[in-house]
């Protein structure tokens, strides 16, 4: 089966995602009639004949005007995240069909949390802060390490569920709020359900991988924070605006025994001279959770086997469904 495909997405990305191997895998099965173009750059005769949208960062947006000029499009397969500033209810009504790789993305950000987390466990970021602050070394106090502690998932997504199958491998025990997670499936990775306040005031490390949803907004109030286990950690990787930080810069000022590791930040990144720089319980990393550089290609890989599994005519591994856009990232 060999389709009709063009690339269009940010130029300065696109070797990133679709290096000269992922290309390669991608067009086994399709034929593409031109190099990568913006999204504000699509020439008419390609779209017209274009079945599969091959795209990432920087994606043309499948509105009304698009899908009339590209009428045979029946596939996007889509090298990042979060697809809801491509999609439209247009595109879903048509019936093109979308990949993504949100999951592949999920895999890194878990690696990363379980990092910040094992390293939280051991205070290895107050003894580095702490020995920097006194230039002077630090004397190890009560780390409660690995062993039989408790790490709290907000909620269970893609890289939720990534996270507690890593967390799985170490004596921990892991507990997560989601009020759409499937108990069975819980069960399953080894997670206890809890609510929400439950989470905050008994886990030593609360990791956020809640999507940023108006109902989500502020999501960790000062409340929440305050209520937190004396040593406790905070780590965030999902999105800056799920903390209501006004209130996390009170409780970190309050409360010096807590510990808060963002990699994101609202706004990111945070304004020179922002006290998130300056209080001693905090650690600013510049979002790394996320695939950087060389690691992108693992995006483009899943594309281009997304594509075979298409033309072969086996099931999406990836796909992205409408009635999964309500409370996706």
């Amino acid at each position: 089966m060999t389709l009709t495909a063009i690339y269009a997405m940010d130029p300065a990305r696109f070797d990133d995602v679709y290096g000269p191997e992922e290309r390669a895998a991608v067009e086994r099965y399709v034929t593409v009639p031109g190099p990568n173009r913006s999204a504000d750059r699509l020439r008419p005769d390609q779209l017209a004949t274009a079945q599969v949208l091959i795209t990432g960062w920087g994606a043309p947006r499948l509105d009304a005007g698009l899908l009339a000029s590209a009428p045979r499009l029946e596939l996007v397969l889509y090298g990042a995240a979060s697809v809801r500033h491509v999609v439209t209810t247009e595109s879903w009504e048509r019936g093109v069909r979308v990949s993504a790789a949100g999951s592949v993305i999920a895999d890194c950000v878990a690696e990363f949390t379980l990092a910040q987390v094992l390293f939280a466990l051991k205070h290895g970021w107050r003894y580095v802060l702490r020995s920097r602050a006194t230039r002077a070394p630090v004397r190890r106090q009560s780390e409660p390490g690995t062993e039989g502690t408790v790490v709290g998932l907000v909620s269970l997504g893609a890289t939720g569920r990534a996270t507690a199958r890593l967390l799985a491998r170490h004596p921990i025990r892991v507990q997560a709020h989601d009020p759409y997670a499937d108990p069975a499936e819980a069960a399953a990775l080894g997670v206890q359900l809890v609510g929400l306040d439950e989470l905050f005031a008994t886990s030593d490390v609360v990791s956020l991988h809640t999507p940023l949803l108006p109902a989500t907004r502020g999501l960790v109030d000062g409340r929440l924070m305050e209520s937190m286990k004396r040593d406790a950690t905070l780590i965030n990787t999902a999105r800056g605006g799920l903390i209501d930080e006004e209130a996390l810069v009170v409780a970190a000022a309050r409360r010096p025994d807590l510990f808060f590791a963002l990699d994101v930040t609202d706004p990111e990144p945070p304004p020179a001279g922002s006290p998130l720089f300056f209080l001693e319980n905090i650690v600013v990393t510049p979002h790394l959770a996320g695939n950087l550089g060389p690691e992108r290609r693992r995006l483009g890989r899943a594309m281009a086997e997304e594509l075979a599994r298409y033309a072969s005519g086996q099931r999406l591994r990836h796909e992205v469904t409408s009635d999964r856009m309500e409370f996706a990232a």
